[in-house]
């Protein structure tokens, strides 16, 4: 038998605020009984799940792991805008001329983040 991956656990200061902002740009949801100030928040996506654990240390390094995005009803450059209105930042902007390439954000509590090309945009190149 194997194992498989129930959670990504993600470290952070605030886990409900940090859960809420996935969950927007996830299109999840909170789990049902997470609220401010709880040491930890989960949100579900569809089959995916993040858990976010509160800890004293703050991030210091680049992340060891990252979640790679990719829009699935909209260009890549669409989902770049929404999700920094969502409170995300722009980090590192690796777009090509051609149109490949990806953007690098930082979530609200500056862990790295990609948004790639959506399937759309992937299938006209």
């Amino acid at each position: 038998m194997t194992s498989a991956i129930r959670h990504i656990t993600v470290d952070c200061a605030d886990p409900y605020l940090l859960a809420g902002f996935w969950a927007s740009a996830l299109g999840g949801e909170l789990a049902a009984d997470d609220f401010p100030g709880d040491p930890e928040a989960s949100v579900t996506a569809g089959a995916h799940a993040l858990l976010f654990v509160a800890v004293e240390d703050r991030k210091a390094v680049k992340n060891r792991l990252h979640l790679d995005l990719q829009p699935q009803d909209r260009t890549r450059d669409e989902e770049v805008a929404r999700l920094i209105g969502l409170g995300a930042t722009l980090y590192e902007d690796h777009r090509k001329p051609g149109g490949a390439g990806w953007v690098t954000l930082l979530d609200p509590e500056g862990n790295e983040f990609c948004v790639e090309r959506g399937a759309a945009e992937r299938a006209r190149a």
